[in-house]
């Protein structure tokens, strides 16, 4: 044969194999468009490209103008595989021809199957019998029969398509879901696939129908239309459709527009605007409704009382450079507790966090910058507890390390400036005192720190580590004398300083020794590290005698007994000559199990007792470092190799031993079950504003019924009060093709929620999107 007919048959059959990739190119663009691949033809080798093929029997009939090749053709050519029993190419009618078995593997590694195979060597006409096409994300369609017309034009005539694995026991059962449809036109120009006459199947039964449906192929990243529909269900508004629009601006530039019906409020619309730049991204969000039943809702709530409602709210992030990175997040709304009534997406939160922000994250530095307001969402139709919140303008944090040691040591640098105002003041009195935690008018601090420490080891193992550290504080506020009224007596907190510009300082010196030792047996290893530090400081200046924003709660534990400052902020400092001392120990044993453990206690040595001063809120009361010699503090786990693990962190007290805290812990993994068990108890802290004890159980379940389906559960239970403060319950089913779940939720009477419970539920199909009723979580 010469070299010019094989380089003609070796053509003719790059033709056959692209051929077939055009034909299917049209029929499977909704798992393409939704998994973001794409399927069909790769570029044809030029002339010089190698082909392998091998058949039976090859014939080349120059009278007739055909190539035949028969009996178990294989044809490799530009990374496309082929068997056939029978290929044919007519060279005076332009068409290739392929029948009996076929099976076309492409270069992306998707399968499509034929018997039979009629094309016109340019691909503009043709048709193929019985196909049936296996994509690599394990989608499937199958048709009676595609054809290509003129105009770009391809048909699948009686096709189905489903994401779902053929039944191993029984392949000729229905999948889970599929969907039918009579005509798929793919239409090449358009850039669009219109299904008529389709159906939606679940378990082999019909529960959908649309005379068409047009979508975009796979060649098109984002087109406008509806989208899948949303449902909802609550006491208060009712049930609720949502039926998304979806449209695209620009390639930088697209809109959702959710009009939602609830039978019990009307007509909610929302919307979203997003715009994508260069160097960042901008949303705008929208929603309003004029509310047709507000009486449904609890009398004199800020829900009660609102009829027209509305909401809008802008984020943006911008990346100035791989360094710096500017952005905000803010909302505005009618009424306190609009968004979060709603579920409104992106704003509902209990507390909403409007902040503007500025940051810069070098190799060994750190840049903060934020301003904040605070929309706190409740019932409340008074908004008093927004209007006591804080406005911060501005937060500033800042924190260097030096990139050489300084004298063998690591140098930082920490600064933070803060400013603020409060509209509302924010006192009340609980257990047995008066609380002053947020006091109304302007308060600013500028702070800075600067730390030296170096570790050194002595030849027998003992590790110390001396420390040196210098701080300054320049602050102003202009509030007056805290005063309540509460139950006809007034209390007043005349320990403030008044307004006006202050100053204060704190060094020190501190040095922490660590011996760790090591003990080996031939099954386990243990590490025992006994741990002493001392920080000798002069006293707290001005302690208690100016404002506290940022160091008012307050936990003694064993993660804070190392601490060098105990407090939680800057506002407050810890002084006066402190030691800790105390003990930690890990152990592992060959059989998996695994121990660790805290235990100490902290002095108070010398100076003012910074935990024993007034305070606006009492920060340090009851605390357990209040005295002298502080409560014992203590923490230790266990790991089991069979998946259960244990941990408690207990408080006691100094004189009697007796628990003041507890925080215990219990969790249990396996392959069908996952469970956790956490026990929170405190003593009554009648000083720092807690006059009963507490004591919470809170619990969380998930059991695998078995391959497919799953329930959930959790609870946290008031044991002082006898009530449930939280519960929800979940079942879920998934496969390699459907996710559904269905979940319960309410809160007890303490909650500010205005709805008392809400139901939701989940279903996906995967490639093909969401149906949601309700947004819960079965978490």
């Amino acid at each position: 044969m010469a070299v010019n007919d094989r380089k003609n048959i070796r053509r003719r059959l790059a033709v056959l194999l692209a051929s077939v990739a055009v034909c299917v190119n049209g029929v499977h663009p909704l798992s393409v468009r939704a998994q973001g691949s794409s399927v069909g033809l790769s570029a044809v080798a030029d002339d010089d490209a190698k082909m392998l093929l091998r058949a039976n029997e090859l014939v080349y009939n120059r009278d007739v103008e055909r190539i035949t090749a028969s009996g178990g053709v294989q044809i490799y050519y530009n990374r496309y595989r082929m068997v056939a029993q029978r290929v044919e190419y007519d060279q005076q009618s332009g068409r290739v021809i392929a029948r009996g078995n076929i099976e076309l593997i492409e270069p992306d590694g998707n399968r499509i199957y034929a018997d039979e195979l009629d094309v016109t060597d340019d691909f503009g006409e043709g048709f193929l019998n019985a196909l049936r096409v296996e994509t690599t994300d394990n989608t499937r369609i199958a048709a009676e029969s595609a054809e290509r017309l003129p105009g770009d034009l391809m048909v699948l005539n009686n096709g189905v398509y489903t994401a779902c694995l053929p039944c191993a026991k029984k392949p000729g059962r229905a999948p889970l879901w599929q969907v039918k449809a009579e005509r798929v036109v793919q239409n090449g120009q358009t850039h669009t696939v219109r299904l008529e006459n389709a159906r939606f199947e679940l378990f082999g039964m019909p529960i959908g129908f649309l005379p068409f449906i047009e979508v975009p192929d796979h060649t098109v990243e984002r087109k406008s239309g509806f989208l899948f529909p949303t449902m909802s269900l609550s006491d208060k508004l009712g049930f609720g459709i949502t039926v998304p629009y979806y449209h695209v601006f620009a390639p930088h530039m697209d809109a959702t527009l959710s009009p939602t019906y609830y039978t019990g409020q009307g007509v909610l619309l929302q919307g979203e605007v997003r715009n994508r730049f260069e160097t960042g991204e901008h949303k705008f969000r929208f929603a309003g409704i004029d509310q047709r039943d507000p009486g449904a809702f609890d009398t004199g709530t800020s829900d009660y009382n609102a009829e027209t409602r509305f909401m809008a709210a802008s984020e943006g992030r911008f990346e100035i450079n791989p360094r710096w990175t500017f952005g905000w997040d803010v909302m505005v709304q009618s009424d306190n507790n609009f968004s979060k009534t709603y579920t409104l997406d992106g704003v509902s939160d209990d507390v909403f966090r409007n902040e503007v922000y500025l940051t810069g994250l070098g190799k060994r530095n750190y840049f903060d910058l934020r301003a904040f307001y605070f929309n706190v969402q409740d019932t409340a139709a008074d908004n008093l507890l927004e209007r006591r919140q804080a406005i911060v303008y501005p937060s500033l944090d800042y924190q260097y390390i030096a990139p050489e040691s300084v004298a063998g040591g690591e140098l930082s640098i920490t600064t933070n400036f803060t400013n603020l105002s409060r509209r509302e003041e924010d006192f009340y009195y609980q257990g047995t005192t008066a609380r002053y935690p947020g006091l109304d008018g302007n308060y600013t601090r500028f702070s800075t720190e600067a730390e030296w420490k170096r570790t050194f080891t002595t030849p027998g193992g003992l590790l110390l580590t001396p420390l040196l550290a210098a701080r300054g504080d320049a602050l102003r506020h202009n509030s007056g004398t805290p005063t309540l009224t509460w139950d006809g007596n007034t209390y007043s907190y005349y320990s403030l300083e008044d307004s006006g510009a202050y100053g204060r300082y704190m060094v020190t010196a501190g040095l922490e020794a660590r011996y760790p030792f090591l003990i080996s047996t031939d099954s386990s290893s243990h590490i025992i590290e006994p741990i002493a530090q001392i920080f000798v400081r002069p006293d707290e200046p001005l302690a208690g005698g100016l404002p506290n924003e940022d160091a008012q709660s307050f936990v003694f534990d064993a993660t804070t007994l190392f601490e060098r400052d105990k407090f939680s902020g800057y506002d407050r400092i810890e002084g006066g000559t402190r030691a800790n001392v105390g003990i930690r120990y890990t152990g592992s044993f060959d059989n998996g199990v695994g121990l660790h453990g805290i235990f100490g206690q902290s002095y108070h040595l010398a100076g003012l007792n910074s935990f024993d001063t007034d305070d606006l809120v009492n920060a340090g009361a009851n605390s357990g470092l209040e005295t002298d010699r502080s409560d014992y503090v203590g923490m230790a786990g266990i790991s089991l190799p069979f998946g259960v693990s244990v941990e408690a962190g207990a408080r006691f007290d100094h004189d009697s031993f007796n628990l003041e805290r507890t925080d215990t812990s219990v969790s249990y993994s396996s392959a069908r079950l996952s469970s956790s068990l956490i026990y929170t108890q405190i003593e009554a802290q009648p000083e720092y504003g807690s006059s009963e004890d507490t004591d919470l159980l809170q619990s969380s379940s998930s059991f695998r019924i078995n391959e497919n389906w799953s329930v959930s559960g959790g609870a946290i239970w008031d044991l002082n009060g006898q009530e449930v403060i939280q519960r929800n319950v979940g079942l879920s089913y998934a496969d390699e093709c459907t996710i559904f779940t269905l979940a319960y939720a309410d809160e007890g009477p303490s909650s500010t929620n205005a709805s008392d419970w809400t139901v939701s539920a989940r279903i996906t199909f995967r490639t093909l999107g969401d149906i949601d009723l309700g947004s819960g979580s079965l978490e």
